[in-house]
Parts: C-alpha cells; sequence; structure tokens
C-alpha cells in the first residue's frame, strides 16, 4: 500500500511537470526536502533545499519552455517502498523557437511516512542541457 501510494505520486510528478504546474509539484515534498543534482557539472547549484526553493527554481526553468513531454521508460520500486527511482526521456520545446531539448532522466525518491518526498536525485546528461542552453563554457567551473 505503502510502495502503490509513492508510485503514485511520482506518476503525478511527471504529470504535473508536462502541466508545468510547479506549485503543485512542489506541493509533493515535505517542507525540508533537498533535491540533487549529482552530475551539476557546474551549470547548476549542487542540491536546491525546501520546498519554496524548488517550486522558485523549477518555475523559473519552466520559462523556458513552451511544451514539455517526459514519457516514462520504467518505474522500478527499491525494496523500501520509501524509495522509487524513475527513468524517462526528455523532449522540451524551447520558447520561441522550433528547437527542443532533449535528454534521459533517472530520478530516485525518498518518502517520508506522510508519503511525502523528502529527497529527489536528478540524474541527466549535462552535456545535453549545456548544448541546449548555450553554457558549454560553464561546464565544470
Amino acid at each position: 500500500m505503502i510502495r502503490e501510494r509513492n508510485i503514485k505520486t511520482v506518476h503525478s510528478f511527471i504529470y504535473l511537470f508536462e502541466q508545468k504546474k510547479f506549485f503543485e509539484i512542489s506541493e509533493l515534498y515535505s517542507e525540508d526536502c533537498k533535491l540533487i543534482f549529482p552530475y551539476h557539472s557546474g551549470l547548476f547549484p549542487s542540491e536546491t533545499a525546501g520546498k519554496k526553493s524548488i517550486y522558485e527554481g523549477w518555475s523559473k526553468m519552466g520559462e523556458n519552455f513552451d511544451e514539455v513531454k517526459f514519457p516514462i521508460d520504467e518505474i522500478m520500486p527499491f525494496e523500501d517502498p520509501n524509495k522509487i527511482a524513475v527513468k524517462f526521456t526528455g523532449k522540451l520545446k524551447l520558447k520561441d523557437s522550433s528547437s527542443y531539448y532533449e535528454n534521459d532522466y533517472l530520478f530516485i525518491f525518498y518518502f517520508d511516512e506522510e508519503g511525502k518526498i523528502t529527497e529527489s536525485y536528478e540524474y541527466f546528461n549535462p552535456v545535453n542541457a549545456a548544448k541546449a542552453f548555450g553554457l558549454m563554457d560553464k561546464l565544470c567551473k
């Protein structure tokens, strides 16, 4: 039952992201949550702490896109029902352009007893992000 609830939250996370409903996404997180970027590569901070900061960061990032598609490749529950991984691809249409930003993602979510996300790890290819946003000179600085 706990695992199924958390898998449902992962589906909601992806759906809400595609709808660019960043406040609703932030509501899936606990107040003192963390979003960690292990491969930030100097393009982004290595982590974002707190529900409000996550909302602000994703809202700002969302301003770059007209359309967001994140088809899920696989949801991978761990033995611990409060830990779920999801692998998906991203195709995001850049605003005022016919170009797309495409990347592969792996998120690992940790949930508390109430079903709120306490930590999430976002893995992606930083080279794809740097190319899409003209930030190749910022990699690993």
